[in-house]
């Protein structure tokens, strides 16, 4: 069996073990929070190391991303090179690749029945657009509008980006500097994952669709949300719950649904890694292709109400 194990600087009341049949190959995956500790999961990394077949980086990425240009995060580097042997990955690559194609896939869907309110047309709020590139750029072939509230969620600043144009000119001027913060500068982790703190409500209400990353999601939501899609992934029951009692409509996930739960995108790619390893093949973006074009992976569609 090929073991997965995403070290995440989330919460450790998140954590899960599952176990995942791909292809013919047996996979447990596990997501194991560190609560916010940095030196705790730098040491987890390096004890897993040659251990298991594949490590994911959870609650942070390897990269920001724009266009054709990426900026490495400085503290992810430093927890990915505790690994020598184990490959680490953060999702990224999956980013780039699998979720443009399922967004793409759902603006396709016509609205009722047993689908989603349409997203083609639709006004959609993607939380962050730099960690999640591909969504945005598909977002903006299929919506009929999109905020980027890269500005808002990970900075606190007051602005909305309404052109993906607009995105990447800022992110060009503030990527280089952001990256070398400290991650938590920019994104909850521990137990700041918990914090209800809303802000920017009126894009909440505004949007048809909200996109992107969970916790800046679920930290920010208003107490009503009647009808609304929400977009994106590691998700558990709890979380279900949570949103059904808002009032929305639909809960999609851009990662398969494992015994009650979507993992983080990190932890699907850890488990494709794994599998090309496996199979004796080098680890590029051309085999997470093969390997995907395979797995012919849908969104995860959960109606809510």
């Amino acid at each position: 069996m090929l073991k997965v194990v995403s070290v995440s600087l989330g919460s450790s009341a998140r954590d899960k073990t599952s176990r995942a049949s791909f292809l013919g190959h047996e996979i447990e995956l596990s997501r194991v929070g560190t609560d916010g500790d940095f030196q705790r999961a730098m040491a987890l990394i390096a004890e897993l190391d040659g251990k298991v077949d594949a490590i994911g980086l959870g609650g942070i990425d390897l990269y920001l991303v724009a266009g054709r240009r990426k900026w490495a995060i400085r503290d992810a580097m430093r927890l990915a090179r505790q690994a020598k042997i184990t490959p680490v990955v953060d999702g990224s690559v999956l980013k780039q690749l699998l979720e443009p194609r399922m967004v793409r896939w759902l603006a396709t869907l016509p609205p009722g029945g047993d689908n989603p309110p349409a997203l083609k047309g639709a006004r959609a709020l993607l939380v962050s657009g730099v960690d999640r590139f591909g969504m945005a750029t598909a977002l903006s072939e299929s919506a009929g509008e999109v905020v980027f509230g890269d500005l808002m969620f990970a900075l606190g600043i007051p602005i909305a980006i309404h052109k993906l144009r607009r995105l990447e000119q800022f992110a060009n001027v503030l990527a280089p500097i952001v990256t070398r913060l400290p991650f938590q500068v920019l994104y909850p982790t521990g137990d700041k994952q918990k914090e209800h703190k809303p802000r920017f409500a009126d894009y909440f209400t505004w949007a048809d669709w909200i996109c992107g990353d969970f916790h800046y999601i679920s930290r920010n939501l208003p107490p009503r949300l009647d009808g609304k899609v929400v977009l994106t992934n590691t998700t558990t029951e709890k979380d279900q719950e949570r949103l059904r009692s808002l009032g929305l409509s639909w809960l999609i996930t851009t990662t398969p649904v494992i015994e009650g739960r979507s993992f983080g995108m990190n932890v699907l790619e850890g488990c494709i890694a794994a599998m090309i390893r496996s199979s004796g093949d080098l680890i590029s973006e051309q085999n997470y292709d093969v390997f995907l074009n395979k797995l012919d992976l849908k969104p995860g569609m959960l109606r809510l109400n």
